[in-house]
Order: structure tokens, then C-alpha cells, then sequence
């Protein structure tokens, strides 16, 4: 091979690749936009309200002496008729607020409490501020299934886009250091190149944190996530008997009353099958529960299972419920979810993906029966399996809930995303034939010539497809579409190609 042969073979490779990777960004630009624009408002609501308003701050009195966690229930109860209560978060610190999630038959409310006095400082429906608006459109764009599917869609292809753009970076530099650090001020001159540099520069910067994120926000997407990663990686509910028979009550055994706080209610076990975690104690959209735990079926209350929990002296109500939380090592914010049905345990959670703490290796959830306070289940960290590990300190990375430090590390990732997708944009205006005949389409590379396959390069991106279903999902739909309806309408040709 002669070297003019050898350089148009080069060439070839370089422009195919450039290709894919401009059809996969003005596909994804959009979207990899809105994503980091939702995911700054949500980490501007958390640290200055909090998600449900729990850094609201309220003055300490002298004694600071806290009212019954009851008292508080109850006032918080009085603001929604025939209503039940779902869940009490513990104060963050001495001078916040407490909040307690109460349902009726027809509306769900979070009302926040001063702990002192236990007057009502604040009440709103659930779900309802900023930050979950904001976490909407980051999950799934306000559109529901459809939604999610196209995010995952966004972040498979995002993973194509920056196999791309390393190699289409490294063949203009040669080198990591070049790829890195901007050295071509003599071409950074001209406009175009000018952009490039910073295209590609915060590109190679960022892609590793992007990858990062990708993957963790994949593994709680709908496909992906929920039916291949997160499904094998359940945390054993076989621990507390739930699985592979799982435990309830059958009712007609025994003629005990059903009050959480008779502890003597000990009826027949059968099986059954019961909630997961998600099921239980998820609500709505928002994800409170770690996500090795959210698919794993809940232990049921009921049973002689468990040891080492409440005395059998002590009436089992949410104030002994709280200081026995206190007792085993919870400090500050925690949530407490009471039991909900007949099989329903109590269950205490401290995370850092819910805002808890800012330490995601110090995750715990304690599962308590509610007749016979035994603990049922205490999942710590380490009780994680590896990827339940990985996906625990990786969306305390993603959100940002680290500290201080990860919130301007995550912010700065935001901008940096925004203003990749921004100078890609421009590139391509820039890049648009100055004759106004040729200026219509999107003008790829390379216009109207036509390249083979790379499959040196064509096979791992094909296997990363393959890996991330909807990525191959979107390539063979593309590929049908350009088959059978591009490929012969010549307007379209002209448009795309």
C-alpha cells in the first residue's frame, strides 16, 4: 500500500467515524441538555429548601426539649381528614424541621412539623415542589414509560458518542497530554477551530464522569436497569424467610386484635407473596429506597422470626419506635415508615441517596416486626453485593450528595455538558456550505460521499449496543427507516444526508 492509498484509507476511517458521531450527537445534544439543566435544579432545591422543604429552619427554644414524636403525628394528621400515617423523617439537625407523610383515600401530603412545639409549619401534596418536577423530566421528560425508554436510549448512544469523539480527538492530537491541554493557539485563530478545541478538550475532561453517570443512571432506567442489572442484583430476601416461600398472615388462625401495640398478636404464617421494597416504600416517581434493596420482597410482620428488637414490655408505637432507632446507632434525619397492612413492617432507613447522610458506605435499613419488635432484617453496606456497592457510592456521585464538594463538582460537570452540546451546535453551523443552495439539511461530514463500514472500530461499538438494548433498538430502527423510507425519497436523502 502506497502512502497516498494509506492516507486515503485513514481519511475514510476518520470521516466514517465523525459520521456516527455527529448523527449520534444531534440526536442526543437535546436531550443530554435537558438532563443536565433538571439535574442543576434539582441539586439547587436540595441544598437550599431540601426535597420536601427539610432544611427549613426554625428556632431552637432554651430547653430544647422536643414534643412527643406522637403529638407531632397527631397535629400532623388533623391537617388531612381520615387520614393514616405513612412515614416520619427525623429533624436533620437541632434547628430543622420534622417532617411526617399522612394519606387519606383521595390525597397524599407531606407536612412539615416544628419538633419543639408541634405546630404545623408547612403542609403540600407530595410530590409536588420543584425538585420533583425537575426529577420528572430527568427521569423520564414528563412522559412516562416512553419517556425513560428515550433517556435510556439517550445515555446507550451518549456511551457511542464518546467512543467517537476519543478517537476522532486522538487522531488530531497523538497523545493524552495534547488531548487534555489545549496547546494550538495559532489555530484556535480561526473560530472553528477555536470551538473544536473546546469541544474536544472538555470532552476528553468530562467523558470518563459521563460514562460514570450513564451507567449509573442506566441501572435504574426501565430496560437496562429494572429487567437485567437490577433484577440480578436484588439483595437476598432468602435471609429473612421471605423467599423462596414467603411469609403472611392467614387471619383465621387466630383471634388476636391486630393493634401494632399488642404485642402478643402472634398469628398462623403461610405462604403468600409480598411487596418489594419499592412497592412498599417508594412514592411515586421519587426512589427512597437503595437500589440493590428496591426489587427485593419485604420480610412480613406476624411470624416467630427475628431477635435482638423492642422489649416485650414496651408497647411498640412510633415514640419507641424512634428511641429504639436512636438506641442501635440512627443519627439525625432518618425515616421512619410505619407498617402498612396487617403484614406491614416498621421499617428505619438511613441513606444517602434520600438526603439522610452524606456517607453512602453507612446505608442502613432495619426492618421491625410489628407485634413482636424483633428485628426481621438490618441491611448495612457491607451486607451489599458488589454491584449494589458500585450503584450506593455511585449515586451519592450522581446526585451529588457528598458534601459541598461533590455539589460544585457536579455542577461544574452540568455546565461542562451543556457547553459541549452548545459548541457542538455550533461547529455545525460554522461548518455549513456558504452557497444558500446547499445550506439546507443537516449537512454531515463528508456530504454525499459514500464509506464502507469500518468494522474494526464498527465491532465494539456494535457490542456496546448490544449490551444497552435500547441503543441497538434505536440503530435498527434507524436502519429500517433509512432501508425502507429514506433511502427512497430523495427530499429526505438530501435532508439527512
Amino acid at each position: 500500500m502506497n502512502r497516498h492509498t494509506s492516507q486515503s484509507t485513514n481519511t475514510q476511517r476518520y470521516f466514517t467515524v465523525w459520521r456516527w458521531h455527529f448523527y449520534a450527537g444531534m440526536f442526543i445534544a437535546p436531550f443530554l441538555i435537558i438532563l443536565a439543566c433538571s439535574a442543576l435544579g434539582m441539586l439547587l432545591m436540595s441544598n437550599i429548601s431540601g426535597r420536601d422543604d427539610d432544611r427549613l429552619t426554625i428556632t431552637t427554644p432554651e430547653s430544647a426539649m422536643t414534643a412527643p414524636i406522637s403529638t407531632q403525628a397527631k397535629n400532623a394528621l388533623n391537617t388531612l381528614p381520615n387520614s393514616t400515617l405513612v412515614k416520619y423523617i427525623a429533624p436533620r439537625d437541632t434547628g430543622t424541621v420534622a417532617l411526617f407523610q399522612v394519606k387519606s383515600a383521595s390525597h397524599e401530603n407531606m407536612v412539615v412539623v416544628n419538633p419543639y412545639t408541634a405546630d404545623i409549619v408547612k403542609s403540600t401534596s407530595t410530590n409536588s415542589g420543584l425538585y420533583y418536577t425537575f426529577n420528572d423530566i430527568h427521569a423520564d421528560l414528563l412522559l412516562g414509560k416512553v419517556g425513560d425508554y428515550i433517556q435510556e436510549t439517550t445515555a446507550s448512544l451518549t456511551i457511542l458518542m464518546i467512543l467517537t469523539g476519543w478517537y476522532l480527538w486522538w487522531k488530531k492530537r497523538k497523545s493524552l497530554k495534547a488531548m487534555l491541554i489545549p496547546n494550538d493557539a495559532v489555530n484556535n485563530k480561526k473560530k472553528r477551530s477555536f470551538i473544536r478545541t473546546i469541544h474536544a478538550t472538555l470532552g476528553s475532561w468530562i467523558s470518563v464522569l459521563l460514562l460514570f453517570f450513564c451507567i449509573s443512571g442506566m441501572a435504574w432506567a426501565g430496560i437496562w436497569g429494572e429487567r437485567m442489572v437490577q433484577a440480578w442484583s436484588q439483595f437476598p430476601a432468602g435471609k429473612w424467610g421471605v423467599a423462596p416461600m414467603p411469609l403472611s398472615i392467614d387471619h383465621s388462625q387466630h383471634h388476636a386484635g391486630m393493634d401494632m401495640n399488642n404485642a402478643e398478636a402472634m398469628p398462623h404464617v403461610h405462604g403468600a407473596t409480598p411487596d418489594t421494597h419499592g412497592d412498599a416504600l417508594n412514592t411515586g416517581s421519587t426512589k427512597d429506597v437503595p437500589w440493590v434493596l428496591e426489587l427485593t420482597p419485604m420480610p412480613a410482620s406476624g411470624t416467630v422470626a427475628g431477635k435482638d428488637g423492642i422489649a416485650s414490655n414496651i408497647p411498640i408505637m412510633i415514640d419507641t419506635v424512634d428511641r429504639f432507632a436512636r438506641e442501635i446507632g440512627f443519627v439525625g434525619r432518618y425515616q421512619l415508615n410505619l407498617p402498612q397492612g396487617s403484614t406491614g413492617v416498621w421499617t428505619i432507613s438511613q441513606d444517602s441517596m434520600s438526603y439522610d447522610m452524606k456517607n453512602p458506605m453507612a446505608d442502613r435499613t432495619v426492618h421491625i416486626d410489628r407485634y413482636s419488635g424483633n428485628i426481621l432484617a438490618d441491611i448495612r453496606f457491607d451486607d451489599y453485593n458488589a454491584f449494589g456497592k458500585f450503584m450506593a457510592a455511585g449515586i451519592a456521585i450522581h446526585m451529588g450528595t457528598l458534601g459541598w464538594w461533590s455539589v460544585l463538582v457536579n455542577v461544574l460537570f452540568c455546565l461542562s455538558v451543556i457547553a459541549i452540546c452548545v459548541s457542538g451546535y455550533i461547529m455545525w453551523w460554522q461548518r455549513r456550505p456558504r452557497h444558500a443552495s446547499k445550506k439546507v439539511g443537516l449537512n454531515p461530514p463528508a456530504r454525499g460521499l459514500s464509506f464502507s463500514i469500518w468494522w474494526p472500530f464498527a465491532i465494539p461499538l456494535l457490542a456496546v449496543a448490544i449490551i444497552f438494548p435500547t441503543a441497538i433498538i434505536a440503530i435498527v430502527a434507524i436502519g429500517l427507516l433509512d432501508f425502507l423510507v429514506i433511502s427512497r425519497v430523495g427530499f429526505l436523502q438530501k435532508l439527512l444526508f
